[in-house]
């Protein structure tokens, strides 16, 4: 499954007093910032409200991170560190199986509804190309799109870098269009993902007996 498509994130916990349960500086700040960003958006969250919500002073957020835009660029590097291994790591699937499977209906969808990649809305709300969180974007997308192309190439396609391409930005394609419209794109990018993967993997012929 598209695993950068959660569903909402549960807002961070407080024990007795007020105080956060178990948790260090630098992991509450991050859990803040998952949740904050993604309810609200990037530029709408201010440090003054991550910090209130962390539990932590702006110096200690300061220590850790170096500044917001530190926070930002962790809050994505922590999202998917692995791209998206529930579909390209799992053995239980032939590659042309997971090629498909990355299209499967994301998790946390509700009545068709689903929140936008976070990588596609850090790249809408920061225009700056060189930001950290710019940066990280890039990196991800480019590794969402290597992979494909990886898993292609092992499940025989002829051009597996145009396959691998066309299935990237099939699956962006499919989160924005959820998104505005408010209605599961994910099933019909998934049959054009199966048409694609049809007409680039040849299939193989049983040998002559």
């Amino acid at each position: 499954m598209n695993d950068v498509e959660t569903g909402p994130v549960a807002a961070p916990g407080k024990g007795p007093q007020g105080r956060r349960r178990g948790r260090g500086a630098r992991e509450r700040i991050l859990h803040a910032s998952q949740y904050l960003f993604r309810q609200q958006g990037i530029h709408n969250t201010g440090i003054d409200q991550l910090c209130e919500v962390a539990n932590v002073s702006r110096r200690t957020a300061y220590q850790h991170f170096g500044s917001k835009d530190g926070i930002i660029a962790e809050y994505l590097r922590q999202l998917d560190p692995d791209t998206m291994p529930d579909v390209f790591d799992r053995d239980d699937l032939a590659p042309r199986e997971r090629l498909l499977a990355a299209f499967e209906i994301p998790q946390g969808v509700v009545d068709g509804v689903t929140p936008l990649c976070p990588f596609i809305a850090a790249a809408v709300e920061i225009s700056v190309p060189d930001h950290p969180a710019r940066i990280r974007v890039r990196e991800y997308k480019l590794s969402v799109a290597r992979r494909l192309t990886e898993t292609a190439r092992e499940a025989g396609a002829t051009d597996p870098e145009e396959l691998g391409e066309q299935l990237a930005l099939l699956l962006d394609g499919a989160s924005v269009r959820t998104r505005a419209l408010n209605a599961d794109a994910f099933r019909t990018a998934a049959a054009i993902a199966a048409i694609l993967v049809e007409r680039a993997i040849p299939q193989t012929l049983p040998r002559p007996h």
